[in-house]
Order: structure tokens, then C-alpha cells, then sequence
């Protein structure tokens, strides 16, 4: 599988965006909880704060990155790393 390059700049990454915007429909939504938790992490993983996807960021970035290589191989154009804490 090859691995997704993104487009290395800001203006490039908006306009791209735009472009799928104006020539296709655009979903956003996923289950990077319920992906993530596939992958078995430990206790250990979550720094002992079980389920706390976030940490998993730091911690274990290549289960972070393997979900998201799932994703871009069934032809999603965009994702983004999981921040289930970070709004109220």
C-alpha cells in the first residue's frame, strides 16, 4: 500500500480542500473511537487512563497512524487524528 502524501502547505491543503468541496460531496464522520479500540491497546498505552483515546496520540502514534492509513485506503480524502476530550 502506498502511504498518503499530504499537500505540504496550508494554501495547498485549502485549496484542495475547496476543490472536493465544489466537485463532490464531502462527509465528515468516522469511527476513530471504535477503530482505535480495535487495535487492543493497553493499560500501559493509555498511561493508565483507560479509554483515553487522546493519549494514544503520544503514545502510540503508529496505532494512531495505522487507522488512519485504513481510512485512506478505501479512498477517504481527509482525516484527522482523534480529539474526543478536547470539547465539551
Amino acid at each position: 500500500m502506498a502511504s498518503y502524501e499530504p499537500p505540504s502547505t496550508v494554501t495547498d491543503r485549502v485549496r484542495a480542500l475547496r476543490e472536493a468541496l465544489a466537485s463532490r460531496v464531502v462527509v465528515a464522520d468516522g469511527g476513530m473511537g471504535t477503530m482505535l479500540q480495535a487495535q487492543e491497546p493497553s493499560l500501559e498505552d493509555f498511561e493508565q487512563l483507560e479509554g483515553c483515546n487522546e493519549v494514544l496520540n503520544v503514545t502510540r502514534p503508529d496505532i494512531v497512524r495505522s487507522v488512519h492509513e485504513e481510512y485512506f485506503a478505501v479512498g477517504v480524502d481527509c482525516v484527522e487524528t482523534n480529539t474526543f476530550g478536547a470539547n465539551l
